[in-house]
């Protein structure tokens, strides 16, 4: 259970007529502040929670903690009732202290160290995935009444980062094989997992995934292996605004293809998506502290370098794979106001700790800040400390009308609310009901 509350176990809640943007520029205005920094709107986190039980209704999310492992996340889907896939001695550890019961955790790790099977043999956890022979000997002589999950690959042909690479045995050549060999050491395979890779944007490598998992269900059947009834649907799902047509199309086709290949309501569904629920709730605000001008023998200026606070060690990662990132002024410019050619470097020594390159921008004052919206996937959990750098805190924000469904549902308690900078008044049960309270 959670003890002590941190900074960053608190949400600000916004008084009427706010927004989250106006809480961002109360930070970013407060004195002496000057360090990067995450605005999480929870707003955001409960949408996704809605739009997927409405479009996804026999899927039960598992999320993925590795994605982003901040308390308020954790917390928000918690009392929102969801699942938790874990890959760690340490994600089980801090799901568990948040009070979510064992029962809601799945150990999707195909290769888990000796150490970290002890531990969840003795904290309950009895749900965890294999794919290779190895795995099963470990955990019959770890965790022998586990309930074992079988992941299996299929690679969708459009995905930002491709899973099976590493993880998943072949259905048709690998998976009877262990299958026998779990029915032989006395271990209960119970479902059959898949990923199909994250960032996916092709909707009919779910059909393919479903049908391969149909078939190792049959293989089962055949092998006298009874008890099967979890299917594991992954993760993967996208989760910026502008991509939600594409999620509307992989529900679709989940939804038709496990009605298709697993009528029975007896079979469990669950996933484990990460980046779906994170990635449009986070923005990154950055300060830029340095600048240096570009120019050429003629003394015309080509372009202008930025030095913000946070770089590729801390919430740009992503940059090493190529992904291209442009942030955004918070101070509004005037349509006559000429933009530069710039480039955007991180704070460390590192010369290849650039964040942006090429990009138009107004020209910036130093303690100016940048934005950069749909931050929340794979940014905070990678962040370092490298050159002794701190990594940006999480300020998180939530609305009257959703701070009133989430305040008595645990883990989160009164105490986790507290008044908005932006509002800059303390609240209480009564004032956040009432934007006239009586003093």
């Amino acid at each position: 259970m959670q003890g002590l509350l941190e900074p960053e176990d608190y949400v600000h809640v916004l008084g009427p007529k706010l927004s989250p943007l106006d809480e961002l520029r109360s930070v970013c205005h407060a004195t002496g502040q000057e360090d990067a920094f995450y605005l999480c709107n929870v707003d955001d986190v409960v949408h996704k929670m809605e739009l997927w039980r409405q479009l996804l209704p026999r899927v039960r999310p598992h999320y993925a903690v590795k994605c982003n492992a901040s308390r308020v996340v954790l917390n928000t889907l918690a009392a929102l009732g969801a699942g938790f896939d874990c890959a760690s001695k340490g994600e089980i550890e801090e799901v568990l202290s948040l009070g979510v019961d064992p029962s809601r955790i799945i150990f999707a790790q195909p290769a888990k160290p000796a150490t970290h099977i002890r531990f969840a043999a003795g904290r309950g956890i009895n749900l965890a995935t294999f794919d290779n022979e190895e795995e099963l000997y470990k955990m019959r002589a770890l965790h022998p009444k586990c309930r074992l999950v079988l992941r299996i690959r299929c690679d969708a042909d459009d995905a930002t980062y491709c899973l099976g690479i590493k993880y998943g045995c072949d259905a048709e050549r690998d998976a009877p094989r262990l299958l026998r060999t779990a029915r032989d050491l006395g271990l209960q395979v119970v479902g059959v997992s898949f990923h199909v890779g994250s960032g996916c944007r092709e909707e009919h490598v779910y059909r393919r995934a479903v049908r391969a998992a149909r078939h190792v269900f049959d293989v089962a059947e055949g092998l006298g292996i009874r008890g099967m009834r979890l299917l594991d649907v992954g993760g993967g799902y996208p989760g910026d605004p502008e991509d939600e047509p594409v999620f509307r199309k992989m529900a679709k086709a989940i939804n038709s293809s496990v009605a298709e290949f697993f009528p029975s309501p007896d079979v469990d569904v669950i996933s484990e998506p990460g980046l779906y629920f994170v990635s449009s709730a986070f923005t990154l605000a950055a300060n830029v502290h340095s600048k240096r001008e570009v120019r050429n023998e003629a003394g015309d200026l080509e372009s202008v370098m930025y030095y913000i606070n946070d770089g590729v060690y801390g919430s740009f990662f992503d940059v090493l794979n190529r992904r291209r990132f442009h942030g955004l002024p918070l101070e509004a410019h005037g349509e006559s106001c000429d933009a530069v050619p710039s480039s955007v470097w991180g704070p460390t020594c590192d010369g290849t700790d650039k964040v942006e390159d090429g990009n138009l921008l107004p020209p910036l004052e130093l303690g100016s800040w940048l934005l950069y919206h749909n931050h929340g996937a794979y940014t905070v959990a990678l962040a370092t400390g490298f050159n002794g750098l701190p990594t940006p805190k999480v300020h998180a924000v939530v609305s009257t009308s959703t701070w009133s469904q989430l305040r008595d549902r645990a883990p989160f308690t009164e105490s986790h609310f507290v008044p908005s900078l932006a509002t800059g008044r303390r609240h209480t049960s009564a004032s956040l009901a009432d934007p006239h309270p009586c003093v």
